[in-house]
């Protein structure tokens, strides 16, 4: 949604090779707006080959701490932005034989009682990603990924706020803190090792690979 922003993404991902990179403004909540984001995308590049579904998180509290509007607004942040972007980008997706990927969380396999909109809302996302894995098929592929904690710029703003606060003593000790449970594999992900496995899913290599819920959390989901 904030243009200053997608053009520095724009810049960071055009240095990283020799591929085409476009930005669109876009406010995935307007469905008009999502139209107009699959329609130029369609136009400048002749087709849709790949569909990578992700949005913010919706507001963070318990049960009695959102209000109904929250609820109705993470339902359009999460679930509509999903299900128009596919309804919009699905005969391209169809006409090319490509794959839809919707990032989720793993609040959907281990709920969190400080995140009851994410925990509850993202469930929806799972049930239109394995009913897409059988109705766009066996030209298109859907599939699900349930990313633990990501060092995003999100995540490091928060970090650093709370450093300011005075609550850590320096960054590294606050991102250390910031998962409650211990992370077996070490420490939070990378983007870029969250990006590796949506590369994978969209690629051929995974072309066996659909309506899977695939977990990447460094093992911090307990149950099998």
């Amino acid at each position: 949604r904030d243009e200053a922003k997608l053009d520095d993404a724009v810049a960071a991902v055009d240095a990283v090779g020799p591929g085409d990179v476009v930005g669109y403004a876009a406010d995935l909540t307007d469905g008009d707006a999502v139209s107009g984001l699959v329609e130029a995308t369609a136009e400048r590049f002749g087709t849709i080959d790949h569909l990578v579904v992700n949005t913010g998180d919706p507001a963070s509290g318990g049960l009695h701490d959102v209000s109904d509007d929250d609820w109705y607004h993470a339902f359009d942040l999460l679930v509509m932005s999903a299900v128009r972007l596919t309804r919009e980008a699905g005969p391209y997706l169809r006409d090319g034989g490509g794959s839809i990927v919707a990032i989720t969380s793993i609040t959907v396999r281990q709920p969190v009682p400080s995140l009851v909109l994410s925990s509850s809302v993202r469930m929806a996302v799972l049930g239109l990603v394995k009913t897409l894995s059988r109705e766009f098929a066996p030209d298109v592929r859907a599939n699900a990924v349930l990313p633990g904690p990501v060092e995003t710029p999100a995540l490091r703003n928060i970090v650093e706020d709370a450093v300011e606060r005075g609550e850590y003593d320096t960054y590294e000790e606050g991102l250390a803190s910031y998962w409650p449970d211990d992370i077996p594999t070490g420490g939070v992900a990378q983007p870029e090792e969250l990006g590796d496995v949506v590369a994978f899913l969209a690629s051929p290599a995974a072309s066996y690979v659909n309506g899977a819920q695939l977990l990447v959390d460094g093992g911090v989901v307990r149950a099998v």
